[in-house]
């Protein structure tokens, strides 16, 4: 099972960075987090193409417009990325900053997420006249 070994990976990480931190080397224990879960992300890389693609073919059977697919899936990834770009700045002992980054996140989020918003309240619409 794979996320044995992730989740054994993240263990021993998270005792190395510990020990480094305590050390007084903050910034080879930031760098070596950085790099863990940048190391487990492109591993869980195959795993989402994967789900995509089954989303896509899904929906390309079910006659959907590709602009909502592409859109829900962007949304997903900024949804993602903004999550691991906040803890990657708390790992590194900048809570406002991180703050921010999932702030951002969610503006554009519902920045994409509009259309869809739109589309929907326009069906609604045509049902109801």
């Amino acid at each position: 099972m794979e996320i044995f070994q992730i989740v054994a990976i993240g263990f021993v990480a998270s005792v190395i960075i510990v020990l480094i931190r305590q050390s007084h080397a903050a910034s080879l224990a930031t760098l070596l987090s950085i790099l863990v879960g940048v190391g487990i992300f492109t591993v869980m890389v195959p795993k989402i193409a994967l789900v995509m693609n089954l989303l896509q073919e899904l929906s390309n059977r079910a006659h959907i417009n590709q602009f909502y697919l592409t859109t829900l899936l962007r949304i997903i990834g900024i949804a993602y990325i903004a999550e691991f770009g906040a803890q990657v700045c708390r790992d590194a002992g900048e809570s406002a900053v991180a703050s921010r980054v999932e702030f951002a996140g969610k503006v554009l989020i519902m920045v994409l997420a509009v259309p869809i918003i739109v589309a929907i309240l326009e069906t609604i619409l045509r049902m109801l006249s």
